[in-house]
């Protein structure tokens, strides 16, 4: 055995050896944070050769970039001193004010004091659950649900449990049940998150009618609802629709972003809740970055002060429906039978259900392979179920680049029917935890 030169000690040798030294001593809520295979693939499906139909990412290029950049100049030009300095925890006041304008056009009157300013709406999810949820609290939320949010509920250690739904969004019924059982088992459910509009990834929106169920039904079992409306602004037809939030200020937490209608570099999303709540968000903001900046929220306020935004919101909804069509054509024209899919009537996304016997996880490395990508469904679900969905984004592609990716998809999927015909079903791959896509895939 070695010695020590200057004590004469022995040294025990190392027992093998581990690629992260610190596992042992990382907090249990930690275990389950790790990158899946999916994001790593991602790595290769950015390519410029292989077509995304995966991300999420808003067409920024629609914006008047020259405008935007005149605007920051003028900001610096003028405010500098307050832009660059630390700011609120609550949020810029005259920026709050202004977002209450923006959720007056979707039926909400609040007051800008219970409005918190958050990095994008994500933080604010993260806020929600952090002051919500104790290990093996019960969020409930639709199957399937944005993967952001599943990643943050794992993270917080909640336990989280489905609600069935179809083409007007979550099924009433299910979600009644699902409450009665869970409660008659001695299970706290802390809220229902719910995208409602447009849903990332299925892109069906809830019906007006089941809006009102759906309140009721959580309020008479005094389930707080966590609303999160990234794509309201953007449907295809007629006025936004109205919120969940504008027809119950005590039972519905509010969550807004300008990521969709403005620009995610920005980072600037919003939580509306009730006064208690708020408190506490706003304390839980400043534990965690004392305050956001405040050149970014100066930035998007001079923004809206100055710029006509409702008209860019048009300019970005007329863009999408265009996108959105050539999705629709495509896949109507080109993919095999048995594919079916959502008709989304707003919103960023696709979500189609493949033949009996495939599965979509299995199938994104083939399709990689020929140079086209998605986001598998299975990273929708907390329970690794929807291997026979994905999820197709239409936001970001040009219309010739959608047309070529169905294309090279639908050859992918017809390739896989032959080989299921040939060899019959094969097994889904074994996996564990929440598929966490990188940010501009989710």
């Amino acid at each position: 055995m070695p010695q020590n030169k200057d004590h004469g000690q022995a040294i025990a040798p190392a027992q093998g050896s581990r690629i992260d030294s610190y596992v042992d001593r990382y907090a249990a809520r930690a275990t389950g944070m790790v990158a899946s295979e999916i994001r790593a693939l991602f790595s290769v499906a950015s390519r410029p050769e292989v077509v995304s139909l995966a991300g999420g990412m808003p067409y920024v290029t629609a914006l008047p970039l020259d405008v935007v950049g005149e605007l920051v100049a003028d900001l610096i030009a003028r405010r500098g001193t307050v832009a660059l300095q630390y700011g609120s925890g609550q949020g810029d006041p005259h920026l709050r004010e202004q977002i209450c304008d923006v959720m007056r056009m979707e039926g909400i009157e609040a007051n800008s004091d219970d409005v918190v300013v958050t990095v994008g709406s994500q933080q604010a999810l993260d806020l929600i659950t952090r002051i919500f949820i104790d290990p093996g609290d019960v969020v409930l939320a639709e199957g399937p649900s944005y993967v952001g949010a599943l990643g943050t509920f794992a993270a917080y250690q909640a336990k989280v449990i489905h609600i069935a739904m179809d083409s007007e969004g979550i099924v009433p019924e299910s979600l009644a049940q699902t409450v009665y059982a869970l409660k008659s088992a001695g299970n706290r459910i802390k809220f229902l998150y719910t995208i409602p509009t447009f849903q990332n990834p299925a892109g069906v929106t809830l019906s007006a009618e089941r809006r009102q169920q759906v309140l009721e039904i959580c309020q008479r079992a005094d389930v707080l609802i966590v609303e999160d409306n990234p794509y309201g602004m953007l449907g295809f037809d007629g006025e936004p629709m109205r919120t969940l939030r504008a027809d119950n200020a005590d039972g519905v937490v509010y969550l807004g972003s300008f990521s969709k209608t403005l620009a995610p570099g920005f980072r600037v999303g919003w939580a509306l809740a009730p006064h208690a709540i708020r408190e506490k968000l706003v304390l839980a903001m400043e534990s965690a970055v004392l305050s956001h900046s405040s050149f970014t929220q100066l930035a998007v306020g001079q923004y809206l002060a100055t710029q006509p935004w409702r008209e860019q919101i048009k300019t970005f909804r007329e863009l999408y429906r265009e996108r959105r069509d050539t999705m629709l054509s495509s896949l109507e024209a080109q993919m095999p039978a048995g594919v079916t899919w959502t008709r989304p009537a707003g919103g960023f996304f696709v979500w189609a259900t493949l033949p009996e016997g495939l599965d979509s996880k299995a199938l994104l490395p083939r399709a990689v392979a020929e140079r086209v990508a998605f986001v598998p469904g299975t990273g929708f679900f907390s329970d690794g179920s929807g291997a026979r969905h994905m999820r197709l984004s239409y936001c970001y592609p040009e219309p010739d680049r959608i047309r070529e990716g169905v294309r090279r998809l639908a050859g992918v999927i017809e390739q896989e029917l032959r080989l299921r015909d040939t060899f019959g079903t094969g097994s889904s791959p074994e996996r564990a935890g929440v598929d966490t896509p990188a940010p501009d895939i989710a």
